[in-house]
């Protein structure tokens, strides 16, 4: 069908394509993951250590119709791993249209205690992993001359949080805001688009301890320091997620969309 004869909801659609999602089985990847499906899309949920999680999830996906999707274990701050993931998804589907690199985590730790446990753990997770599933996933992409890869970034990499001491997380959500921009000009003439979403504060499995254990901050500085005046749900970044990995964004690449309910424009 002609570009020009396709209507936005028929761009937006990702029927029969193929999603890989780090991180995928809770928390914002989860989230990436469904609405993924929702629009069409079979979904590989890679996960670190929630097996029941990850395969309940891929039942639901299943019983929505994305009988394609399947669970892969894997550490992603292991090249090994990240190669097995690349495996699995061909043999399932013979191709690989996005990745959605969400897999990450956050420890406080004051810079001058910070040590090069701390530091090397947290830019492993967030940014080493990000790198390595890129270029194991834009190989194939090379190869099909298609794909669209989707970094998880933060607002931190916009504003120096207060007052969590994380530089070292901080530090690797820049780099992964410009590691997407790099990728965007390196792979464009292979027919890629590299984008990424910059979440601001989202109430998950993982930050809600935090906030339990710090309401005063939790409530004053995250809650009513956004515009909204609210946490998001994981599922807010969905739509975020699909317009990049459709057709619907097919002019859009390099960009960071920062999804905050307005917290960086205070």
């Amino acid at each position: 069908m002609p570009e020009s004869s396709r209507t936005v909801m028929d761009r937006l659609s990702l029927s029969g394509r193929t999603a890989l999602v780090t991180g995928g089985s809770r928390g914002i990847g989860n989230g990436i993951a469904r609405g993924l499906a929702e629009a069409g899309a079979d979904v590989g949920v890679v996960y670190r250590k929630a097996a029941d999680q990850a395969d309940r999830f891929v039942g639901e996906l299943h019983a929505m119709g994305r009988s394609g999707s399947f669970a892969h274990q894997a550490d992603v701050t292991k090249k090994s791993d990240l190669k097995g993931m690349v495996d699995a998804a061909l043999g399932n589907w013979g191709k690989i249209d996005i990745l959605v690199n969400n897999a990450g985590t956050g420890v406080a730790v004051a810079a001058e205690e910070m040590s090069e446990e701390d530091w090397d753990f947290i830019n492993d997770v967030n940014l080493k992993s990000v790198f390595f599933a890129s270029q194991v996933v834009g190989r194939q992409m090379i190869r099909q001359r298609s794909g669209s890869i989707i970094n998880v970034g933060s607002i931190s990499a916009l504003v120096a949080n207060n007052p969590q001491k994380q530089c070292h997380y901080n530090a690797a959500k820049a780099g992964v805001h410009m590691l997407t921009k790099c990728l965007a000009v390196e792979w464009v003439d292979h027919n890629i688009r590299v984008n990424a979403i910059a979440p601001g504060y989202v109430e998950t499995d993982l930050t809600r301890p935090f906030m339990q254990e710090h309401p005063e901050q939790a409530e004053q500085l995250w809650k009513m320091g956004t515009l909204q005046a609210r946490f998001a749900a994981p599922s807010e970044m969905a739509g975020a997620a699909v317009f990049l990995a459709s057709d619907a964004s097919s002019f859009v690449t390099g960009e960071i969309m920062v999804v905050d309910g307005g917290y960086t424009l205070r």
